[in-house]
């Protein structure tokens, strides 16, 4: 992409003004405000697994296709993906502190709809409306660490926030099966949204109070034509390739992934547009130009892409074809979760200079790991001790690539370019679910037969393509983590 956008100019894409430096923060005061971002990233994050677990419950009591299970999974992500950079722009027009409270409170209110929706259809609609709270929220979080530590305050707060990122995919899978399991109330599948609801009352009731105040305020232009497009080009991508399978890939789903083509083309060619009026497109050059972030973009796409994919297969497989509960199922989760947490909060203790070769080597240790349990797993067997052994070894794998992979890069960007820097990382990193979802998802379900064993050896083959797509993203990361 950055080389099919127009060439950077001051007069083409107007810097934004430098923020001013950091302020001096008490320690207390450091925490409150972690806590506070940290925790509303745990929540979007969170959403965007934690559903894998309930889908058979979902599927019984709304009785809903594989198509609509997928949309309910990958609603939320589509949303909250193509919005993030606008939500960054709203950031720096109103400052972040509101940006992120107004986030916040619809994402919590549509937290509430889902956990009371009728059927499939609203519960889309609802999933929905939670990306676009997150996708308001989310970006503030990134710049607020940005402009507001430095030092290595900053390099712990950007580590802590990666290994959110990547962690609260694992945790939404264990927590998912606990409150499914719980059945507080009759609540089965509807506790997994329904939890956000206090949460994100507390945090409304805390921000206000915690976050900065003084937060520079620019004139950020509003890329609304290439948000159009880039939407549409997204929606056209995904929507054949989550119905495909269900309706036996008619006329119309080819046609439109073709069209997705065509959308991507006419995106490039909207920015360049804009860039060349003067205004602000949402992938400007000057971003796109900051050291390694179009290749630590690309690799956080493709790993994600597999991860997302790999969570949603899992969840499927083992409540579906192994029978498992979804307390049963979301315990399986723990090994990989703890040992990714402890790979992504302690990479700073291997010596530097091993750490750019950490990147590439973790995710070959990933794509090793997926297809040798996908391998164990394709015979219909249980989940037992050796294969839980291996899913842990797996997390260590990925939480040596992903958190100290985006940590690096961003400690890179300067801080002018914090806002648009973090919310195109994140789009990568968000649509990467979206299309692993939706590719892998429907590999798994387009190759699953009548029988439990048909459904294994389906498993199988989709860890040999993910295997695969992660070995790409090593490929990838092992040019952009030099």
């Amino acid at each position: 992409m950055t080389q099919t956008l127009s060439p950077g100019s001051a007069k083409a894409t107007p810097a934004t003004p430098a923020p001013p430096a950091p302020p001096a923060y008490s320690p207390r005061r450091t925490i409150a405000i972690l806590a506070v971002i940290l925790t509303g990233q745990f929540m979007a994050v969170l959403d965007a697994s934690i559903v894998n677990v309930a889908i058979p419950s979902i599927r019984t009591s709304l009785h809903t296709s594989g198509s609509a299970l997928q949309l309910i999974v990958a609603g939320y992500v589509i949303a909250y993906a193509v919005l993030l950079v606008t939500g960054a722009r709203l950031g720096d027009r109103f400052t972040q502190r509101r940006t992120f409270i107004a986030g916040l409170a619809l994402f919590t209110i549509a937290s509430l709809a889902c956990g009371l929706a009728w059927n499939e259809d609203a519960l889309i609609v609802f999933r929905f409306l939670q990306g676009v709270g997150a996708a308001a929220m989310v970006p503030q979080i990134m710049t607020l660490i940005q402009r507001n530590f430095t030092g290595n305050a900053r390099a712990k707060a950007l580590s802590t926030y990666s290994a959110i990122i990547s962690g609260g995919m694992v945790v939404g899978q264990v927590a998912g099966g606990l409150i499914v399991n719980a059945d507080l109330w009759g609540s089965s599948w509807r506790g997994v949204f329904l939890v956000n609801v206090p949460i994100g009352i507390v945090l409304l009731l805390l921000a206000p109070r915690v976050l900065p105040s003084d937060s520079p305020r620019f004139d950020r232009k509003l890329d609304l034509a290439g948000l159009a497009m880039l939407t549409v080009s997204v929606l056209l991508l995904v929507l054949p390739l989550v119905l495909g399978h269900d309706q036996d890939w008619p006329l119309w789903t080819w046609i439109t992934l073709g069209a997705s083509v065509v959308g991507v083309a006419a995106f490039i060619v909207i920015e360049r547009a804009v860039a060349a009026r003067g205004g602000e497109p949402l992938f400007a050059q000057r971003v796109l130009q900051a050291p390694g972030l179009v290749l630590t973009a690309a690799t956080l796409f493709v790993i994600m892409a597999t991860f997302g994919g790999w969570m949603f297969v899992m969840a499927i497989h083992l409540q579906s074809t192994l029978g498992y509960t979804a307390l049963h199922a979301g315990l399986l989760f723990i090994p990989m979760g703890v040992t990714f947490a402890l790979a992504s909060l302690n990479w700073e203790r291997i010596p530097h200079r091993f750490q750019a070769i950490m990147i590439p080597l973790g995710l070959v240790l990933g794509a090793t790991t997926m297809v040798t349990l996908g391998m164990m797993l394709r015979t219909g067997g249980d989940f037992g001790p050796l294969p839980l052994t291996i899913f842990a070894i797996q997390g260590i794998g990925f939480g040596l690539a992903f958190s100290p992979l985006m940590t690096r890069t961003l400690a890179k960007i300067p801080m002018s370019l914090a806002a648009d820097a973090s919310g195109i990382l994140v789009t990568s990193v968000q649509l990467g679910i979206v299309v692993g979802i939706a590719c892998f998802g429907t590999v798994f379900l387009g190759l699953v037969g009548a029988t439990g064993l048909s459904a294994a050896h389906a498993l199988g083959t989709t860890a040999i393509a993910e295997g695969v797509a992660v070995l790409a993203a090593a490929a990838l990361s092992a040019r952009a983590s030099r």
